[in-house]
C-alpha cells in the first residue's frame, strides 16, 4: 500500500506543477514580457483621461504597438505618451493619433490614422496632429443642463 500512495502523490504532485507551468508561461506571453521590439514614437494631448502604460495602439483596429510611459510637460502641463511601435510598421510623418475607446463604456487605445507622406517618423520622433480623449460625464452634463435651459 505505501508503494501505491507514493505513486498518487507523484502523479499528483507532477500534475500540479505542470499546471503552475502552464499558467507561468500563458500569462508570461500574455504580459509580452520580451515580445516584440520596436521603435519609440512621441505624442502630446491636452487630455489622456483612461489611457496608461501599457494601452493599446492601434491603426484600423489592429494593435500596432502599446503605450510606454506617460509624463506631463513641465512647461506646457501637456501630457506626453512615449508610444512604442512594431518595428515592421512605418508611420508617415503627417499622421494623426486620437484617443478612441473599445465601446460606451469599454477601455480607452490610442487610434493612429495614417497620412500620405512618403516620409515616415523615425525613433525618437513625434506625432504633432493628436486629439485628446472625450470626457463622457461632461458631455451628459451639458446636454442635461442645456435641455432644461431649453424647457424654460
Amino acid at each position: 500500500m505505501p508503494k501505491n500512495k507514493n505513486y498518487f502523490e507523484f502523479v499528483v504532485g507532477s500534475f500540479v506543477l505542470l499546471c503552475a507551468l502552464f499558467f507561468f508561461v500563458s500569462s508570461f506571453r500574455s504580459a509580452n514580457v520580451g515580445g516584440k521590439s520596436g521603435y519609440v514614437l512621441l505624442a502630446k494631448f491636452d487630455n489622456v483621461d483612461g489611457i496608461k502604460s501599457g494601452s493599446d495602439v492601434k491603426i484600423s483596429g489592429v494593435k500596432i504597438g502599446n503605450v510606454n510611459e506617460q509624463f506631463i510637460d513641465e512647461k506646457t502641463y501637456r501630457a506626453e505618451l512615449k508610444l512604442t511601435i512594431n518595428n515592421g510598421i512605418k508611420i508617415p510623418v503627417d499622421s494623426s493619433v486620437k484617443i478612441a475607446s473599445e465601446g460606451l463604456l469599454g477601455s480607452k487605445y490610442l487610434s493612429i490614422s495614417p497620412g500620405s507622406s512618403e516620409e515616415t517618423l523615425s525613433t525618437g520622433g513625434e506625432i504633432i496632429f493628436t486629439q485628446s480623449s472625450v470626457n463622457f460625464e461632461d458631455l451628459l452634463g451639458k446636454f442635461i443642463f442645456s435641455n432644461n435651459k431649453s424647457s424654460k
